[in-house]
Order: C-alpha cells, then sequence, then structure tokens
C-alpha cells in the first residue's frame, strides 16, 4: 500500500499548457518510489520529450508532442504507477535546483553589508534546514554526511559568524546541484540511449499500403520503411535494398547493406533505400523495446565494488566528526574545528562510482555490448576464466547440411524429408539447418503427431503413425539402444572432417546418418588471444559434439586451454561449478536454452545476439553484433572502468587528507576549506564521466 491509495488522493493536473503538463501525485511522497525508473517508464512513453520531477511538491512535469494520445498514455502511467516503481529503501535522489543554489549564494555574498540583526535573521533561516536534516539523520542513520554539514554550519551560527554560515549552506547547495547535474547526465546517457521514435508505421495488409499505430502491428505483418524512416519491428526483408545504420543497436558506425532473407533490427535506421519486411517481434518483445527493459532495471541495483565505497565512505564521516570536535576540544578554536568539519570524504567516494558505471555502460552500448548493471561491469572485471560453448558462440551457429547417408532402403531424399519432418518444430541451430536443406531441394514433409525434445540429445516425434528418432549417436544408440553399428565407417570418416552427425531412427530400426557443418567465426582465434593479453589465464571449450568434432575445432583455436566434448546442458553447468571450486572467477558465453544452467553457474553469462530468450534472460552481457570482437571491447571496458574507479578514490582520499591538514593546522578558514572540497569533489565526477566516455584503445 503506497501513500497515494492511503490517503485516498488521485493524481491532479496542476498546471497544463499546449506541450507541457505538470501532475500532482502523492504517491511521490512515498519513501519508498523511485522517480528513476518512473522517469524511464515515462520518457519511453512515444511523443514524450523531456520529464522533471520535483518531489518537494510531489509532482511531475512532462514535456511531450502536444498529440492527444501521447497526454493520455503520460494521466494513464502516472494514474497506475507501476510496482516496479516502488522499492523498500530506494536511495531517493533530489532534483537540481539552480535557482535556490544561485539565490543562496547571492545571499551568502551580501551577507558582509547587510545589517547584523538582518544577517542574522538570513543566516539562521538558511541554515536551519541543514541543521534539521542533521539532527534528523543523527537520530535515525548514525553519524553520516549530513551531520558533518550540520555541525561545521552550527558551530559558524555560535561564532555570530553568518557569512560563513552562509557561505557553507551555499556551497553545499552548489556541490549537491552539481553532483546531482553530473548524476542524471550519466543516468540521462542510458535512459535515452534506444528511446523508441516512433509512433505511426506503414504496413501492407490487402495489397495496399496503411498507415496505423505501432501498437497496432502484429506478427507477420509487412512493414514498409523508407528512407530517414527507424525500423521499429525485429524481422526478416521480404523485398528491397537499402543502407541500414544499426549504429544504436550495434555500435557499428559503418552502414550495413541489407537486401531479401536479411534480418532487420528494431531500432536501426535506414540511411537509403526502402525495405519491406515480414514482422517477427513487435512491440514489447523488439529486441530495441527489451534492451530498455534492461537499461531501466539496471539504474537500480549496485555492484558489489559500489557497495564497499559507500561503505567505506560512511565509516570515514565519524572519523572525520571525531578529528573536528577534538581539535575544538584542544584548541577551543570554533573556525578551525569548523574548517575541519566542511571536509568530507564520502561525497567524491560514493558518487564516482556511479558516474563512471553509468557513463562506461553508455560507451559499451554503443561499442556493442549491453551490460546488465553496475554488478556485470565489475563482475566482467575481476574474471580470469572464460567458458565458451562451441555451436553458435565460437562458430558461426549456422549449419549447412553436407551429407546425407542412408543406410536401409530409404532414398537420400526420404531420409531428409522424415529428418525434417521430426525437427520442424525444434528451435535449434542443427534443426534449422535440417529444415532448411529440405526446403531446398522442394521436398514435402509428411504430417507429424506428438513431438517431445530431449535436450541436448535429440528428437521423438510421430510421423505418419511412426515413432522417428532423430538426434546424436548417444541419444540414438545408447539411450534408445537401437544399433547404428552399419554406420561406424562412415561416421569415422565425416567426423574426421570435423562434421557434426545427426543420427535417424524409425520404428526403432537405424536408417541413416546426416552431416552437417558449422564454420568458425573468422575472428574467433584472435579473440582468444586478445583475451589472454586482456589478464584472462584459462579459455574452455564446451560442447555437446562428438570428440572427433570438438577436436577438429580446438585444432584452429591454439589459445584453449582446454576442451569438453559430448555432454549435457547440466554436465556443462557441472563444469563451470568445478572450475569455481577451484578459485576461478568465471564468465561464460553461449546462445542456447541449453546453456542457461551454466550462464546462471557462472559469475558472469554472456550471451550472443541470436540467443534464446531464456538465455538472454539469464545472461548479465548480451552481444548486440554477431562478432565476438565486442567481447573483447567489453572486456577493455570493464577494465578501464575499475582502474577509473579506483583513480577516483585515490584522488578523493589524498585531496581530502591534504585538506584537513590544511584546516587542522588553521591555514584553510571554514569557507576556503568548504570552497576545496566542493571543487575537488566535482573535478573527480568531472574525470569519471569522461572516463567513462572514451572507448579503450585496442
Amino acid at each position: 500500500m503506497h501513500l497515494a491509495t492511503e490517503s485516498g488522493l488521485k493524481p491532479r493536473i496542476v498546471h497544463e499548457l499546449p506541450r507541457r503538463i505538470r501532475i500532482r501525485n502523492a504517491g511521490f511522497h512515498d519513501p519508498a518510489f523511485d522517480p528513476v525508473y518512473l522517469e524511464a517508464v515515462l520518457q519511453n512513453i512515444p511523443g514524450v520529450t523531456h520529464v522533471r520531477f520535483n518531489l518537494k511538491t510531489a509532482s511531475v512535469v512532462v514535456d511531450y508532442d502536444g498529440d492527444a494520445c501521447c497526454r493520455e498514455g503520460v494521466l494513464r502511467c502516472i494514474e497506475a504507477i507501476p510496482e516496479e516503481a516502488y522499492r523498500p529503501l530506494s536511495a531517493r535522489g533530489s532534483t537540481p535546483d539552480p535557482v535556490g543554489s544561485g539565490a543562496k549564494g547571492v545571499i551568502a555574498f551580501l551577507t558582509p553589508v547587510i545589517p547584523k540583526p538582518f544577517a542574522a535573521l538570513l543566516g539562521w533561516g538558511l541554515s536551519l534546514p541543514v541543521l534539521i536534516a542533521g539532527v534528523e539523520t543523527l537520530l535515525t542513520r548514525g553519524v553520516k554526511v549530513e551531520v558533518l554539514d550540520a555541525a561545521a554550519v552550527g558551530f559558524s551560527l555560535g561564532r555570530k559568524d553568518y557569512f560563513t554560515a552562509n557561505a557553507i549552506v551555499a556551497l553545499l547547495a552548489l556541490g549537491e546541484y552539481l553532483e546531482q547535474l553530473s548524476e542524471d547526465k550519466a543516468t540521462g546517457l542510458l535512459k535515452n540511449l534506444l528511446r523508441p521514435q516512433v509512433e505511426t508505421v506503414w504496413v501492407e495488409r490487402d495489397g495496399r499500403e496503411i498507415n496505423i499505430g505501432l501498437d497496432d502491428v502484429v506478427i507477420g505483418d509487412r512493414v514498409v520503411c523508407g528512407t530517414g524512416e527507424m525500423i521499429p519491428v525485429d524481422g526478416l526483408v521480404l523485398e528491397g535494398e537499402a543502407s541500414v545504420n544499426q549504429s544504436s543497436i550495434t555500435g557499428e558506425s559503418v552502414p550495413l547493406h541489407v537486401k531479401a532473407g536479411d534480418e532487420a533490427l528494431s531500432g536501426s535506421v535506414i540511411e537509403e533505400g526502402r525495405l519491406k519486411i515480414e514482422a517477427r517481434q513487435v512491440g514489447g518483445e523488439t529486441g530495441m523495446a527489451r534492451i530498455n527493459r534492461f537499461l531501466e532495471n539496471s539504474l537500480r541495483f549496485k555492484s558489489k565494488s559500489q557497495k564497499q565505497s559507500d561503505e567505506l565512505a560512511d565509516r570515514l564521516v565519524p572519523t572525520t566528526l571525531a578529528l573536528g570536535l577534538g581539535l575544538y576540544l584542544v584548541t577551543r578554536d570554533i573556525c578551525r574545528a569548523a574548517a575541519v568539519l566542511t571536509v568530507d570524504y564520502s561525497c567524491a567516494i560514493k558518487l564516482a562510482n556511479p558516474v563512471a558505471v553509468k557513463a562506461s555502460m553508455y560507451t559499451a552500448a554503443h561499442s556493442g555490448v549491453l551490460l546488465k548493471g553496475s554488478q556485470a561491469l565489475d563482475a566482467l572485471a575481476r574474471v580470469d576464466t572464460m567458458v565458451f560453448d562451441k555451436t553458435g558462440t565460437l562458430t558461426r551457429g549456422i549449419l549447412e547440411v553436407t551429407d546425407v547417408i542412408p543406410t536401409g532402403d530409404m532414398t537420400p531424399e526420404a531420409l531428409l524429408a522424415l529428418a525434417a519432418c521430426a525437427e520442424e518444430h525444434y528451435a535449434h541451430p542443427v534443426a534449422r539447418a535440417v529444415v532448411e536443406e529440405a526446403k531446398n531441394r522442394g521436398l514435402e514433409l509428411p504430417s507429424t503427431g506428438q513431438v517431445d525434445f530431449i535436450v541436448a540429445h535429440g528428437v521423438s516425434a510421430y510421423v505418419n503413425d511412426s515413432r522417428v528418432l532423430v538426434g546424436s549417436h548417444h541419444f540414438i544408440g545408447e539411450d534408445e539402444g537401437i544399433d547404428c553399428s552399419v554406420a561406424d565407417a562412415h561416421a569415422q570418416t565425416l567426423l574426421r572432417e570435423g562434421k557434426s552427425l545427426l543420427y535417424v531412427a524409425r520404428k526403432n530400426v537405424f536408417e541413416g546418418v546426416i552431416a552437417l557443418r558449422d564454420a568458425l567465426r573468422p575472428e574467433a582465434a584472435r579473440v582468444l588471444w586478445d583475451l589472454k593479453a586482456l589478464g584472462i589465464k584459462k579459455i574452455v571449450m564446451l560442447t555437446g559434439d562428438h570428440p572427433d568434432t570438438a577436436r577438429a575445432v580446438a585444432g584452429k583455436l591454439e589459445a584453449l586451454d582446454n576442451v569438453h566434448w559430448d555432454l549435457t546442458p547440466e554436465e556443462k553447468a557441472a563444469i563451470v561449478k568445478a572450475l569455481k571450486n577451484q578459485g576461478c572467477l568465471i564468465a561464460f558465453a553461449g546462445d542456447g536454452v541449453n546453456d542457461a544452467p551454466a550462464l546462471m553457474t557462472a559469475e558472469v553469462g554472456i550471451c550472443m545476439p541470436g540467443g534464446a530468450d531464456l538465455t538472454r534472460e539469464a545472461a548479465q552481457v548480451i552481444l548486440l553484433q554477431e562478432d565476438l570482437t565486442a567481447l573483447v571491447t567489453a572486456r577493455r571496458i570493464a577494465r578501464q572502468t575499475e582502474r577509473t574507479i579506483k583513480n577516483c578514490f585515490r584522488s578523493s582520499v589524498a585531496l581530502n587528507t591534504l585538506f584537513l591538514l590544511l584546516a587542522s593546522s588553521g591555514l584553510l578558514p571554514p569557507v576556503m576549506a568548504a570552497v576545496l572540497h566542493n571543487a575537488n569533489t566535482v573535478g573527480i565526477l568531472g574525470y569519471a564521466a569522461l572516463a567513462g566516455m572514451r572507448k579503450p584503445d585496442d
């Protein structure tokens, strides 16, 4: 139950212009309300251009394009705030207030020329919120930075030094404004990275093109996109050719030539040409929509290093307070004690981490890698072992049928049709290759009855009332006990050639074998060596293939340290777990449903672009382009971010320690100490943002 519900108050419009609306909702006062999350949700409404919350007045200002549908969408969202926008103990950020900060600065500047009684009144008036916040923090959360601020201001007021008190308050407000602005900018980079910009689309229905709303597009629609338009769906190009810019999705700056038969990605922009695309995924299921959800959620959780930074910063606050109070007891110099209390370690230490992480996540996304939160970035920098699934990861995952060898009375075409019929409803690279080859040969597939998928083994299906088994030798020969020895000679020859084998049986009689080949990714060998150069100590390949096939691939990848074959999904996960027990920090890269257990066992799960939905959900890192080089880039960004955070920490500790020593010795008055402290904090945040935005060198 949230405040808006408890009070029975409904949101109300407090002010409205043709393209701007201000709405008040009592629910915004709820301590668990997360404005960052709701802001991301609102900004994903087509037509919304800017969102700004004012938590003090429990209101939100939304700028939009003036469209009535957009306005209604905003109102509906605020009337029924998603449950995910409320979370216990959320860290609520204040809204930057440049007007208030400026006014406090003007008052502080004029304090020396204002008559003493008015200066006292203004001093207490400006300081009262800081004092109240300090007392409240001390009673509820203990000794935090707010207590230091209140003590410094209180000491100045005790000396009737209203200029110093007002100056400290003004500098605190300015510092808070600049800090919040830096973090908001970093957050905004992520939230605006892949915002949908399409409201209506052209589709071809009943032989003519009509314009409909994006929400009305359904799977199977033929979407028509021309020059300058954004592709709104994931699908297959049916007609046309175009030069497509996919930089917002994959990070690749060079436009891609797309033609009939190629895949189209939502969020891509057509620079020149015209395409007719069959929609395969629409609305919330498109890749762009999924990425937006990942980004929204990634803003809400702290990494291990960020939590450690916060804990350390909190532990340093009592030290500073004790130093200030101890100095006052020894010297009876309130001015010197106030100067010490204005210097605080926690601001830069706490804020530099999230700013650096968010900027780095933005850079990674533009480099072709989606990181699901700061935990993924943190873990990717620390891993020392990479485990790869073979098919679809180190290899292209696009299998082709090379040989069809019947061992009984069936013709090669009949054997292929039988296998394709059983595999037709199975979403696996092997199944797709068999079905595609049958279609290319123009084979007619018989009707299929009950189909059962045995993950990592094969398929059992009823074709024309006969039970058909298609799968590995382990599945057909060992699990089902069918004699496959007649194909042993052929099998050995094909396996030595690096081909994968599919065994086919009908009515418990072995009918033949189908051979397939999957080409190694051209960049795979170089990527493995690059990863080793970046600190990866061990690289392991796992596969469910036959040993000979696995060895043929491993022979081309000299950087591999170990290879395991003939594995079930459970065995892959067990190997990952065993490596963890040996002390390895593991990243696992895969793309199939059978990779999900290993992905979830590893510290970092990495999914290829075409990975199954379950794999994408389980992974913390998703490559946005079919190129393993993006994984090297992600590792570089992760390590660069780790160095940036360490540099920020060292700089903050070193400079603030210097300021503390100068303040303790009486060489630094309170106002100057506050100026230097805030300048140091803002400078470190600026460095964190700029370093995070820089793409790593090769």
